[in-house]
């Protein structure tokens, strides 16, 4: 296996790492300072050249706009019903339709290499923040507009979550490219 030259990513994940290991407070507010200033020195990475890290406000902000946008067609759409009375009869087919989103989403996010995302931080140490906030946003959005807007109909509670799925997938690919391609 070739070695590849050490870029401003590699330099962040190892301050990252020490950062882990920082047991006295003022060190590890160095460390801090010497990633952001290691983030903000980065110029050439990805195509819109930043380099994304953390996840904040502005991210989730991002996120909804994006799903919105992907999002609004399917709920004015009556295909969003029709689909989502084919889920309840085939229970696998909505499995895998919502697994492959996040999977897709992951591919976005993590491996199209559209901007060079790093993951901070992972809740219970497993779970990038960024994936779970873009699938809570787009999830959330598609459940609040699908109800508010009177096209899920909660007498038939799985017919209605199943038609919430169905705007879910678009919406959360529309929610990660919301969220990183501004590059915040």
């Amino acid at each position: 296996m070739a070695k590849t030259d050490p870029d401003i990513g590699d330099l962040i994940d190892e301050l990252e790492a020490i950062e882990d290991h920082a047991e006295d407070p003022e060190v590890d507010e160095r460390i801090r300072d010497a990633i952001g200033m290691a983030i903000d020195v980065q110029t050439e990475t990805g195509p819109f050249g930043r380099v994304i890290h953390g996840y904040d406000r502005a991210d989730v902000t991002e996120a909804f706009l994006g799903a919105l946008l992907f999002g609004i067609p399917m709920f004015v759409e009556g295909g969003t019903q029709e689909v989502g009375a084919f889920f309840v009869a085939y229970p696998v087919s909505l499995v895998g339709s919502l697994v492959g989103s996040v999977v897709l989403t992951i591919g976005i996010l993590y491996v199209a290499d559209i901007q060079d995302v790093r993951v901070s931080k992972p809740i219970l140490g497993i779970v990038p923040r960024r994936l779970a906030g873009v699938v809570s946003v787009a999830f959330l959005t598609s459940l609040a507009v699908m109800t508010t807007w009177g096209r899920v109909d909660w007498a038939t509670p799985s017919l209605a979550f199943a038609q919430v799925c169905v705007a879910f997938v678009p919406m959360v690919i529309g929610a990660a490219l919301g969220d990183i391609l501004p590059g915040s």
